[in-house]
């Protein structure tokens, strides 16, 4: 028996029409360039909520807070915080524990309209 060649056809890689891929250089889907000097809230894993001003950040999502606030658990649910505060000052929030960035300009707490009345 010959023995069959198989030949792979080879077809032309299309070029991006994107700048930044032809480039090399891809663009993060974090652009936090627009939060620097901003207040933000932060969520971390494990449930810490922090809020600060954004000074810097890096490709891994490592971030710089200055004077930063955390929100404190309530003890006996740890699945609450409560309205007291620890200042932290200057702080940074490793990349892996950060969950949620937003910015505190425009957002407001609204009270929940799933919670039912205690007599229904």
């Amino acid at each position: 028996m010959a023995a069959k060649e198989r030949r792979l056809s080879r077809k032309p890689i299309q070029e991006s029409s994107h700048p930044e891929e032809k480039s090399g250089r891809k663009e993060t889907v974090h652009d936090l360039a627009k939060f620097i000097d901003k207040g933000v809230q932060v969520k971390l894993t494990g449930g810490t909520h922090v809020t600060g001003t954004l000074k810097g950040y890096d490709q891994l999502l490592n971030l710089v807070l200055d004077e930063a606030t955390e929100f404190l658990r309530d003890p006996d649910d740890p699945l609450k915080t409560t309205d007291q505060i620890r200042r932290l000052g200057l702080i940074i929030c490793r990349g892996p524990a950060v969950m949620l960035v937003s910015p505190t300009d425009g957002t407001d707490e609204i009270a929940n309209p799933f919670i039912q009345p205690d007599g229904a």
